[in-house]
């Protein structure tokens, strides 16, 4: 049931209704163009630490799943080219492969295809509470060779699916107590309808490292659910959700601004490579993209290549139109608000600390 769930989700998402409702909110902001860079565009360095390793540009493959042949293949083309690409890779949920010990594509043969890049494995919170614990996180880290791992939240989507999962009682003290054991960093990341600063916060405190915000904009889980609903009353049911969630770029700002020195990934809802640079510009560290990139895993990894080559370069153009010769100075460059018809000039992102 768990295989076929995975599929659905897939078809789903390649079909086009399951995007959210909501605006992830990066078109509420722009930078102020510098019509005189002072800069050589082909000297600007996107160039970032992670993990301990070193990426080409501060750019994830936020996880994707599906069920065996198909998360095999989408998997591997992933794998190759974020290692021909030198930017790190997060894979799908790992729930299946640690129950049906190492299948539905999740297995040492992606760390060969992938050898020097930050590579991070995955299962979901609710797992904790169903008899998971340190020995499971291990093996999701091992299976993959993994250099941290991501505990995902997704309580709206178990909510709305007939066969979630929805005791989550006591799963902040089961997260804390994972981060101490683990000897690779934790991720906390949601699905889809964002971490507020004041859970970021929590969350940090208790350990954890990296906190991916994963806002709404992008993928709705609601929506997702809504379409493989067996009774119009549970389609019914999980539509009322689908405009659910704090917006990616508010979601960013927000975790920023609670945890100056935590990592922080921004994803959800991200359309191109301004919209990466504006989600750095608020407080990003590393920028995620997942749905955006699934239509091109499912034809080649050279498809992913090209798809990530169009949004660096759109990161370059962003980074020279700002007078902005790295990241660093990406994050101080003038962005304004421009709700209404008043606009802002938005302060920039505090300082943060590397995993």
């Amino acid at each position: 049931m768990t295989i076929s769930r995975k599929n659905d989700h897939l078809d789903i998402v390649l079909s086009g209704r399951a995007t959210s409702t909501v605006s992830a909110g990066f078109e509420r902001f722009v930078f102020e163009h510098v019509a005189l860079p002072e800069t050589n565009m082909d000297e600007i360095e996107l160039g970032t630490e992670f993990l301990r390793k070193h990426i080409s540009a501060p750019l994830l493959v936020s996880s994707m799943t599906g069920g065996p042949e198909r998360a095999e293949f989408i998997n591997a083309n992933l794998a190759t080219a974020c290692e021909e690409l030198g930017i790190a890779f997060a894979v799908g949920s790992q729930r299946v492969a640690i129950e049906a010990d190492g299948i539905a594509g999740l297995s040492s043969q992606l760390r060969k295809l992938a050898p020097t890049i930050p590579l991070m494995g995955n299962f979901g919170a609710a797992q904790l509470n169903l008899g998971y614990g340190y020995d499971q996180a291990m093996r999701a880290v091992e299976m993959v060779g993994a250099d941290a791992l991501i505990i995902h939240l997704n309580p709206l989507q178990e909510a709305v699916q007939p066969e979630g999962d929805r005791n989550w009682r006591g799963l902040l003290t089961r997260i804390e107590q994972l981060a101490r054991a683990l000897t690779v960093p934790l991720a906390v990341k949601e699905v889809g309808s964002g971490i507020s600063g004041r859970l970021a916060r929590q969350l940090v405190d208790c350990g954890v490292t990296i906190i991916d915000v994963a806002g709404a904009g992008g993928t709705s889980w609601a929506a997702v659910e809504a379409g493989r609903a067996r009774t119009p009353m549970q389609a019914e049911i999980a539509r009322a959700f689908i405009g659910w969630g704090q917006p990616t770029a508010d979601a960013i700002a927000e975790v920023r601004e609670a945890c100056p020195d935590a990592f922080i990934i921004g994803s959800g809802g991200i359309r191109d490579g301004v919209d990466a640079a504006k989600a750095i510009r608020l407080g990003a560290d590393l920028v995620g993209q997942a749905a955006a990139t699934l239509e091109a895993a499912t034809l080649s990894a050279e498809a992913v290549i090209d798809h990530f080559r169009a949004i660096i370069m759109q990161m370059k153009i962003t980074c020279f139109c700002t007078g902005s010769s790295d990241l660093a100075a990406l994050r101080s460059a003038r962005l304004r608000r421009v709700d209404g018809a008043a606009s802002q000039l938005v302060g920039p992102a505090t300082s943060r600390s590397m995993p």
